[in-house]
């Protein structure tokens, strides 16, 4: 079973024939380190599961770029706006490294619900797993204090800290590079 495969039976008790039938819409993908998945302005027709490597999603600005989220293995990437809602993205989405992913693309998604009666169903639980999700990285960045927030994500992205830039980090954390310096001395003290 691949790790895809995987992700899907044990978050969505999916059969094992389903899951098959899941899994055969999804193709190995590469992508190479600088390389984008997606620029903004465009509209998103696929959805991948990272299967190795590290992603940055982030927004350009006048003054500065945001990044929104890093994503590491086991993590979907997509644009939900433009993959539901046929939207412009505003995010960039860029290889920092060599990526494998496993991608299908908007019109293969949309005919799994035609195979799998449940689909729908679990389609509304990956929905609201990201919403979730997204729920509880706004809480964080806006009950926490940069060092409640720098504490949990070296406890749960230790190795990050060794594969991405710094001011990457800082940004996804909502604080300056600064701050961040700042607070790795503090910890190592």
């Amino acid at each position: 079973m691949t790790v895809l495969e995987q992700y899907i039976h044990s978050y969505f008790g999916v059969t094992l024939d389903d899951i098959s039938k899941i899994s055969s819409y999804f193709q190995l993908t590469t992508l190479n380190k600088g390389d984008y998945f997606l620029k903004a302005g465009q509209i998103c027709n696929k959805l991948s599961f990272h299967k190795s490597g590290l992603i940055r999603v982030y927004v350009a600005t006048e003054k500065k770029e945001v990044t929104q989220w890093i994503s590491t293995q086991g993590y979907f990437v997509t644009d939900l706006a433009g993959i539901m809602f046929n939207k412009p993205t505003k995010y960039n989405i860029q290889a920092l490294t060599d990526c494998e992913l496993y991608t299908i693309k908007t019109d293969d998604y949309n005919r799994i619900g035609n195979f799998i009666p449940k689909w729908h169903q679990l389609e509304k639980l990956f929905i609201a797993r990201c919403f979730t999700f997204l729920e509880d990285r706004i809480f964080m960045l806006l009950s926490m204090t940069a060092a409640e927030r720098y504490k949990l994500f070296f406890e749960n992205q230790k190795e990050l800290f060794n594969q991405v830039p710094l001011q990457y980090i800082a940004s996804m954390l909502g604080m300056t590079p600064e701050t961040l310096s700042r607070l790795r001395k503090k910890k190592l003290e």
